[in-house]
């Protein structure tokens, strides 16, 4: 039983912690953002809430600087003013901003804010015997090791995640008649519009996929539908 404790307390370390961190940021969205009010977006909205078969779709602008988009542990969706700003200036769509919204529906109803404090936990648990073995082994290496080894799974399964979030949405647009031609277009401007961001980080280490393989995830399905 002694030997199951560090891995004990970890798991309960990650879960506390995702529950500090969930409730931090609701706390912070709750003070810095307000529902979004654009008429065109709240449209879109609204087609996609019909092809969902849901009364309504509730956006909120995030008071933020970044361009993002984001799906907060409790369900709800957010866009920063910062991406807002880009589509008031006309860089962005109002379909290329729909197909944000849509894919952040998908990682709400996907689970992925739930499945990732499952996987938080596992892998505080999972780090914490790599550190332990690997520390008795090959000392000052083998944390390093096993920080690398962990950091390379979080990765891994967060771009597992966009990917089921891409398809959700792809799905859903196409429902909504809005179709994946935004989605496609604003996959090709985001490393633009966020100031280039991986750039050079090579595909394994990064929490997103690369643009060009998420747009060949998507046109996959299209041709799928097709043949259908």
């Amino acid at each position: 039983m002694l030997r199951l404790t560090p891995i004990l307390l970890a798991i309960a370390y990650g879960l506390v912690m995702y529950h500090f961190s969930a409730w931090r940021t609701r706390r912070e969205l709750d003070a810095k953002s307000t529902e979004l009010a654009d008429p065109g977006l709240r449209a879109l909205c609204a087609r996609m809430a019909r092809a969902l078969e849901i009364a309504r779709i509730r956006v909120d602008i995030y008071e933020v600087d970044p361009v993002n988009g984001l799906a907060a542990p409790d369900g709800r969706i957010f866009l920063t003013r910062g991406f807002y700003e880009k589509y008031r200036k006309g860089e962005v769509t109002g379909e290329e901003m729909a197909s944000v919204i849509a894919h952040e529906l998908g990682h709400v109803a996907l689970g992925h804010a739930r499945r990732r404090m499952i996987d938080f936990s596992g892998q505080n648990a999972v780090r914490t015997v790599l550190v332990t073995v690997l520390g008795r082994f090959i000392p000052w290496v083998g944390p390093m090791i096993a920080n690398l080894l962990m950091s390379l799974l979080a990765a891994r399964l967060s771009r597992g995640d966009e990917y089921e979030a891409d398809a959700y949405a792809a799905a859903l647009l196409t429902k909504a008649g809005i179709g994946t031609g935004p989605q496609k277009s604003l996959l090709t401007k985001l490393e633009g519009l966020t100031g280039m961001r991986g750039r050079g980080t090579p595909a394994w280490l990064m929490s997103h996929p690369k643009t060009a393989e998420r747009i060949a995830a998507i046109e996959t399905l299209e041709a799928r539908w097709v043949k259908a």
